[in-house]
């Protein structure tokens, strides 16, 4: 590694001040930043951790019946905390790597990363949820925009997610044993209007929804109604799995998702 400056600021305003240096760059968990730092491909002359920030941490429920979780809110915290509300989500963030990962990791540094193959992205865009930053509210269907690509702007930080809580969901994804990420991943959220189906670690276009599965399930909610749909789009090839191999899981781990909530 290189040299630069550690700032901790205590508040999301002090916080914000401190983005606004030259080269500045947050880090939460830093499960994936300091890796990068060490292999020379991040040179950020200031880091400005948020771990010390206690509004940004936490899991309550709102007024409006919204499970909110502070974004600097760690994996293990959201598995114990947010279970007797949310199982579907507990149940994700408790499967989040390994017991070092889920004690440093935080739900906003995963969403800010957004990589094509983390777990979080899944149950925000399944939920609907909104991602509240220090600036605005930007629901889940228009914040990923692509591989490891947000709709953050410069100097923005993910300070709370808001999910709206279905009758039901579940988390379903096959791992890739190396990296403990999944291989193909897919959360199922059956809300009373609807089903929304979110798929993870499958396309070099990051995380979406399968819209037919979507539809499918929603007109019968059965592991049935999904046989014979296969996902499309620019799928994933690499020595892990060719992109028929994905497009195949997509649709086994989506019907495993749906025979567990069934």
């Amino acid at each position: 590694m290189y040299n630069f400056d550690v700032e901790r600021p205590t508040s999301i305003a002090d916080a914000v001040q401190a983005m606004g240096k030259e080269e500045a760059q947050p880090i939460s968990g830093g499960q994936t930043l300091i890796p990068t730092l060490k292999a020379r491909l991040a040179a950020p002359s200031v880091l400005v951790s948020l771990t010390a920030i206690d509004e940004m941490k936490g899991v309550c429920m709102s007024d409006d019946g919204k499970l909110c979780i502070g974004g600097a809110t760690t994996h293990a915290t959201v598995a114990a905390e947010a279970k007797a509300h949310y199982p579907g989500l507990a149940s994700l963030a408790a499967r989040i790597g390994d017991p070092a990962v889920r004690n440093r990791g935080t739900i906003g540094g995963s969403l800010a990363n957004n990589d094509p193959s983390a777990c979080y992205p899944a149950a925000a865009l399944a939920s609907g949820a909104t991602i509240v930053t220090n600036n605005r509210e930007i629901a889940a269907d228009d914040y990923f925009l692509g591989m490891f690509t947000t709709a953050l702007e410069e100097g923005e930080i993910v300070t709370e997610v808001k999910f709206p809580v279905p009758e039901a969901a579940h988390y379903e994804k096959f791992i890739q044993p190396a990296s403990r990420f999944p291989l193909v991943a897919v959360f199922v959220a059956k809300f009373a209007d609807g089903v929304r189906v979110a798929v993870t670690g499958a396309s070099n276009d990051g995380v979406f929804r399968w819209t037919e599965a979507e539809e499918a399930l929603s007109s019968d909610f059965s592991a049935d109604a999904v046989a014979g749909l296969k996902a499309s789009g620019d799928m994933i090839s690499d020595l892990h799995g060719t992109a028929e191999y994905r497009a195949h899981l997509v649709g086994v781990m989506t019907k495993r998702a749906v025979a567990a909530l069934a």
